[in-house]
């Protein structure tokens, strides 16, 4: 599977104010504000037979619907998986106290953005501490030890 990297991924987000309509196609994952948020797939779509956008939970259950303009409705993100770290120089800013790792965040969709972590000092020490303590478990484990 080819691997979706975006920089910049929100831009599409960032266009998507409160109140603007979301309009997801049939089978999308969607928030339905009128229904405090509840989430649910897209199973039917506004068109001439249906005055209405109809969500059925994920799990399965009964449908609502959501009005036809999509106002109400919102993109629900896909889950991360996991961060890995890119093979890029970490910053520490003096000032801030504070280091920045640039990382790559993986979603379930197979999706992926780039980010930073921020840590702290101390939380620069605790990954060294646990990190060392991977590769004495990696160097027991293949008996170089």
């Amino acid at each position: 599977m080819a691997e979706q990297t975006a920089v910049q991924r929100p831009a599409q987000e960032a266009q998507l104010r409160t109140g603007d309509p979301f309009h997801p196609r049939l089978g999308d994952l969607a928030a339905d504000l009128a229904k405090g948020g509840n989430i649910g797939v897209v199973v039917t779509l506004p068109s001439d037979t249906s005055a209405s956008y109809h969500l059925r939970p994920p799990g399965g259950g009964p449908e609502w619907s959501a009005r036809a303009d999509g106002t109400t409705l919102r993109p629900v993100p896909a889950k991360p998986t996991h961060i890995t770290p890119m093979p890029s120089d970490v910053i520490y800013d003096h000032r801030a106290e504070q280091a920045a790792l640039p990382v790559v965040i993986h979603n379930e969709d197979g999706g992926s953005v780039e980010s930073v972590l921020i840590l702290t000092p101390s939380q620069v020490e605790l990954c060294y501490i646990q990190l060392g303590q991977l590769i004495e478990r990696r160097e027991e484990a293949r008996g170089t030890r």
